[in-house]
This record gives structure tokens, sequence and C-alpha cells, in this order.
């Protein structure tokens, strides 16, 4: 696993604009290398700017974007275009307006899918789903993600992963999640060993009310009670941040980003 490289933004805009630059940037170095790159996306305010940023890019077009694969690290199990579930506010913000590959955009199943309001079957049938795409070099169930977007809630959770739940030990690729201490009760989840099997893992934050969890997370506390320090790729793992959210982040750890 890898040590985490920290870098900080002045504000959650200039935060959004620094991540989409340098994820388009990432996805055009990995499809030149390999011809193809797989993104895992995440819900929440910042990134859905950060996707809106991307969208407004005049970089957006140096991506190949039919021959990039799209997964989701959790979602609200609600019914399908809730505004509420992370896919609905994805498509919004960017994935509308870009040529990808419906083939390789893997959103997870709603409530009105064909498992119908049964979440661990809709888990069990991701599952599947990321099996089927997974390659002999991933040495797993699920695809070695090139980059997997996480954000960080105020308790710490990461994807749909709560301290303290079961979802958090559970071992199997993907999870539902009964109960969830924010709404809706509801979810699916990737788990940690399908997160921490991504080649990159970025953790986006931005909000004072993230700076604690963010420094326990830095400062080695334990996945059971920040579940945000689980957020480690096989080869890099960066944690990008804004001001207020790095305000307790131990002095050496972090670097501000160049404007």
């Amino acid at each position: 696993m890898s040590a985490p490289e920290v870098l900080v933004h002045r504000d959650p805009d200039e935060l959004a604009a620094a991540v989409a630059a340098r994820l388009l940037t990432r996805l055009v170095d990995i499809q030149a290398a390999r011809g193809e790159a797989s993104l895992v996306l995440t819900g929440g305010g910042i990134a859905n700017r950060t996707f809106a940023a991307v969208a407004a890019s005049a970089a957006r077009g140096a991506v190949d974007w039919r021959r990039l694969d799209l997964w989701w690290g959790d979602e609200r199990f609600l019914a399908s275009g809730d505004p509420e579930r992370n896919e609905t506010q994805a498509r919004a913000a960017l994935l509308d307006q870009v040529p990808l590959d419906p083939a390789r955009v893997h959103p997870m199943a709603p409530s009105d899918g064909p498992d119908g309001p049964d979440p661990e079957a809709a888990a069990e049938r991701y599952a599947d789903e990321l099996a089927s795409a997974a390659r002999p070099e991933d040495h797993g169930p699920v695809p070695a993600f090139d980059i997997c977007l996480l954000g960080v809630g105020p308790d710490g959770h990461i994807a749909s992963l709560f301290p303290g739940k079961p979802a958090l030990y559970d071992e199997r690729p993907v999870v539902a999640v009964r109960g969830s201490p924010k709404p809706p009760p509801l979810r699916l989840s990737l788990t940690l060993p399908s997160i921490q099997g991504s080649r990159e893992v970025w953790a986006i934050v931005a909000g004072e009310d993230k700076a604690r969890v963010v420094a326990m997370a830095l400062s080695g506390a334990g996945t059971t009670q920040v579940p945000a320090a689980g957020a480690v790729g096989r080869a890099r793992t960066l944690w990008l941040l804004d001001r207020a959210a790095a305000s307790q982040v131990p002095a050496g750890l972090a670097r501000i980003a160049s404007p």
C-alpha cells in the first residue's frame, strides 16, 4: 500500500478546478499507456463540483471517453432517476455531456431495478458485474481500478462504510448497507478490499467540518474509528484538500499546491 500524499488548495472552487485538471491529465496518460482507463466515481458536493469543472474544461476532449470504464463506489438505494442518487448527480454534472460508451458505464442498481427493493440481491449483481470485468492480472474479484475517487464525511466515512458498522468489516466486494446513519438508510457500497485494490485512491475533501477526521485518518487512526484511514491505493494515495479541511493536519504532512 502507498503512503499518502497531501495537497492543499485554497478553497473548494480551487480544489475542484485543480482535481478536474489533475483527473483529465491522469486519464490521458493512462489511456496513452494502455488504450483505456477505469474510474470509480463518488458522490457529494465537492465531487459534483469537480465533475462540473471537468465538463467545463477546454481539455476534456483530450480524454477518449469511449475508452473509459466508469464504476461507482457507493449508491443510495433509491429509484432510478432519483435526484439523490449519485448516478443521477454525476450524469447531470458530467456524464451526459461527454461521449461515453453506454456499455462501459456501470451504475449500481436502483430500487426499481431488476432486483426490485432487495439491496442484497442488487449488491450481488454488482459484484458479479465487477467479477466479469476483472482480469487475471487484477489478482482479485474486482478490477484493479486505475483511479478511485472518494469523499469523506464528517464522521470519517468513505463510500457507504460508516464507523463501527458491519459493512466496514465485510470482505465481499460489494455489500448492502442497512440502517445508514446518514439518510437514506438503504445503500450499496464497495468494501475496503475493493477500494484498496485500486491502483490510485484520491480522497477529495473540503470543509472545516471534515478537519478532525482528516487529521485522524492521516495520523494513524484505525479504520474502525475512522474508515477514511482505509482510503489507500496500491500505487498511489492522494488526499486533495481545501485549507479548511487541512486545518488540523499535522505539520509536515501536507504541502500547499501550486496555484
